[in-house]
């Protein structure tokens, strides 16, 4: 009677265990579908957000320090390796400044901007960027991609360039705030200086 009651519980239990890992499958497969694609809008944005911050922070301390120290440090995705390679050599004359540096940091620097470039493939953002480049060109400002253009194309030239709190569409964190300097370039955190919150 013993063995056959060890039996019936054994194959209780299996029955049992089997059922709850099928449902614990089950709970997974739709939450990875749901992550996949019916995300909603906030929980994207929160997503793209931390993928920013997470760049960021992995952002080249040197880069920072040095290039920041005068402009936004722009990811590195906004433009394509061979750009930041002909900008790095040419800091002698960088849009009309000398940002010559110590032949060791500006390798350094040369190297990660390269490593990350657009063109590395490392983030969608950086392919939208380039989409549309003609590979014989050598873009050397971010603010002439066609990209950049399509996204800022309905902002009124008052309202930026004639504008002296913000000067020029290079100045990124002007209008998006402390959004630019994590990577994160949404509608939703502009605000113009001197106009408010941009509602195209």
């Amino acid at each position: 009677m013993k063995p056959m009651m060890n039996v019936i519980r054994w194959g209780v239990g299996t029955g049992l265990l089997a059922a709850a890992l099928g449902v614990g499958l089950f709970a997974v497969s739709v939450g990875v579908s749901a992550d996949r694609g019916e995300r909603d809008d906030d929980d994207d944005h929160e997503r793209r957000e931390y993928v920013s911050r997470q760049r960021q922070v992995a952002m080249l301390p040197a880069y920072m320090d040095e290039c920041g120290a005068c402009h936004m440090a722009y990811p590195a995705g906004f433009l394509p390796s061979r750009s930041w390679e002909t900008l790095m050599q040419g800091l002698d004359d960088h849009f009309g400044d000398n940002a010559e540096l110590p032949s060791e940091t500006t390798a350094a620097i040369s190297a990660w901007l390269q490593a990350n470039a657009g063109d590395a493939g490392n983030t969608r953002q950086g392919y939208r960027m380039l989409r549309g480049i003609d590979p014989a060109q050598t873009p050397l400002r971010i603010t002439e991609l066609s990209y950049f253009k399509r996204e800022h194309d309905e902002v009124p030239a008052r309202m930026v360039a004639d504008n002296p709190e913000v000067g020029s569409f290079s100045q990124c964190q002007a209008c998006h705030g402390k959004a630019a300097e994590r990577g994160v370039f949404d509608e939703d955190t502009v605000s113009i200086p001197g106009f408010g919150r941009w509602d195209d």
